[in-house]
């Protein structure tokens, strides 16, 4: 998985895209001559019906190489033709297919998604220093293929989380026993790396801010636990979970701000 891109556009997004357009699907070829020069990558398209032209397709695929070459006006581009696709309804809404799938695909393997509303949205930064920990980038893969999916996102958050305490409390040279709850080893991990309240130097300066901070690991570690509880996935829930991508996503990026702080923390306690 290769870091998320500023602008969502490569060759397999640039191919998704275009792929809305095969056969004479999709858009005019007016509205993509509306979408192209309005970003800056106009082909100088004329319909003459004695010639055979470019079709859909191929204009609106070699714009996307083009601005992948010259990316300077690309954002617009990649915003306006998902915008033409929505107005059609090919995407977001009801929208769904083979067109919508491949999309899809594509947008996440550059660290993307598409809404239910079909507009394109960053994954958000969940890329922590696992320090190739397996079990830790196992979880981080995880999250990275379920963008479309709040009550998974949501799980494996929590599943993010706790792996984080176990690993933390391992390479610290305390066992790790099955009858442990969530809440046991957040405490012992926090305690053996110094993050409990209590444990902040009452002399050093700021120590109310810092105590407070501290204690907003394990309120975070606490909130999402619960939240998977009722909403993500484990102990045999399928039904819808009523919480939106945009809150799912929030989730998923405090839990790896927690999980990046405590590896950072265990780095140092280990020199």
């Amino acid at each position: 998985m290769s870091p998320r891109a500023t602008i969502p556009l490569n060759s397999d997004i640039s191919a998704a895209l275009a792929m809305f357009f095969h056969g004479g699907a999709g858009p005019s070829h007016t509205t993509i001559t509306t979408v192209l020069t309005g970003s800056g990558y106009g082909d100088d398209y004329v319909y003459t019906p004695s010639i055979q032209g470019k079709n859909k397709e191929q204009r609106v695929l070699q714009a996307l190489r083009i601005a992948q070459r010259e990316p300077a006006r690309a954002r617009h581009l990649v915003d306006e033709l998902p915008s033409a696709l929505r107005v059609a309804g090919l995407i977001g809404s009801d929208a769904a297919g083979e067109d919508v799938d491949r999309l899809n695909r594509a947008l996440r393997s550059a660290g993307w998604y598409l809404t239910d509303d079909g507009h394109l949205q960053p994954f958000g930064n969940v890329d922590l220093d696992t320090g190739g920990r397996p079990a830790l980038d196992e979880q981080l893969e995880r999250l990275r293929r379920s963008t479309a999916d709040p009550a998974l996102l949501i799980g494996t958050a929590k599943e993010l989380l706790e792996s984080v305490s176990k690993f933390v409390l391992e390479e610290l040279g305390m066992p790790v026993g099955n009858k442990m709850s969530y809440d046991q080893l957040w405490h012992l991990a926090r305690e053996r790396l110094g993050v409990l309240p209590q444990q902040v130097d009452p002399n050093l300066p700021g120590v109310d801010a810092i105590r407070a901070i501290h204690q907003s690991t394990w309120n975070i570690a606490d909130q999402v636990n619960k939240l998977r509880n009722l909403q993500g996935t484990g102990h045999g829930r399928t039904l819808p979970t009523g919480v939106s991508e945009d809150l799912a996503m929030l989730v998923v990026r405090e839990a790896a701000t927690v999980a990046d702080y405590m590896l950072a923390r265990l780095d140092r306690e280990k020199g």
